[in-house]
């Protein structure tokens, strides 16, 4: 086995999509889950998250190769005091050969010196063992979806949500920092070009910001409760309602994402883990699993 960094190139990125589609797909028929389709948004999101981390963080991206074939890959990130796991993932041929293993490991070496850590995890058991031994702490997580019952949405309270852009990064990184300790930096770029819109909450009070891709909430994080459970709503309202609502990787501490949900109608189960190391559950917050 030749492990070597992931490039910057759309053979890469398709290499690593591939591993993704036949790991996941074979989890998903081993756990009874119904497939989750590749559509084009999908796919286009996957590839340019690969060469996104491929070009900021060439040595936390690596990929598996067994006679020229690609078995594995890692995609991992640190910003500034944080590092993530945003992809482990190795063919079920390849499996239980230490190809994962290996992988992570040169994933956390890309974090050496970072006191935080944090990965979005399935529900795969055998991922979660492997994230434990590492050190991380597990933390359940609940997924919440469904159509949106926009009548039934909590009062906004008076206060705003708008559309935000490029020129509200530094605001971005403000409340990055104040939840998770850690500025998102050129993150913000991939979200703006691969997600349908960005809302963002400024307040005398606090702020907050949510980028939302069709159905998704990918990613929300905010000041205070009051102003999370301001923009969720908010977003909630903005999904067109041919479309299901997905609300993912809430922990117990994100009660006001629960309240919202469960006010508009959405359904709760539990889904995966957060793990996390040096830092207790970013609240409020909602994370992404390709960008954390």
């Amino acid at each position: 086995m030749i492990l070597r960094p992931v490039r910057d190139s759309a053979a890469d990125a398709d290499a690593v999509r591939e591993l993704h589609r036949a790991a996941f797909g074979a989890l998903e028929r081993e756990l009874g889950e119904p497939p989750r389709p590749w559509d084009q948004d999908r796919i286009a999101g996957h590839l340019a998250r690969t060469r996104h981390l491929a070009r900021t963080d060439p040595g936390g991206c690596w990929l598996a190769e067994d006679g020229g074939q690609a078995v594995g890959a890692a995609l991992s990130l640190r910003r500034e005091g944080l590092w993530g796991l945003a992809l482990l993932c190795v063919l079920p041929s390849a499996q239980g050969k230490g190809v994962g293993r290996t992988l992570l490991d040169h994933a956390l070496a890309h974090g050496h010196g970072c006191l935080r850590g944090m990965i979005v995890v399935s529900r795969d058991p055998r991922a979660a063992r492997r994230y434990h031994a590492a050190g991380f702490r597990l933390h359940p997580t609940m997924a919440l979806t469904g159509r949106v019952d926009v009548a039934a949405l909590p009062d906004p309270g008076g206060i705003p949500v708008h559309l935000g852009d490029a020129s509200h990064r530094p605001l971005l990184d403000s409340v990055d920092r104040a939840t998770r300790g850690a500025g998102r930096g050129p993150d913000h770029e991939a979200l703006l070009r691969t997600t349908e819109e960005l809302l963002v909450v400024d307040t005398l009070s606090g702020s907050g910001y949510c980028y939302r891709d069709g159905g998704e909430v990918v990613l929300l994080a905010a000041t205070s409760k009051r102003l999370a459970g301001r923009l969720l709503t908010g977003v909630l309202a903005r999904i067109p309602p041919d479309r299901e609502a997905v609300v993912g990787h809430a922990t117990a501490e994100q009660d006001w994402a629960v309240d919202v949900a469960l006010a508009g109608g959405l359904s709760v189960r539990t889904r995966g883990f957060l793990a996390l190391r040096g830092m207790r559950p970013p609240a409020p917050y909602l994370p992404s699993g390709s960008y954390l």
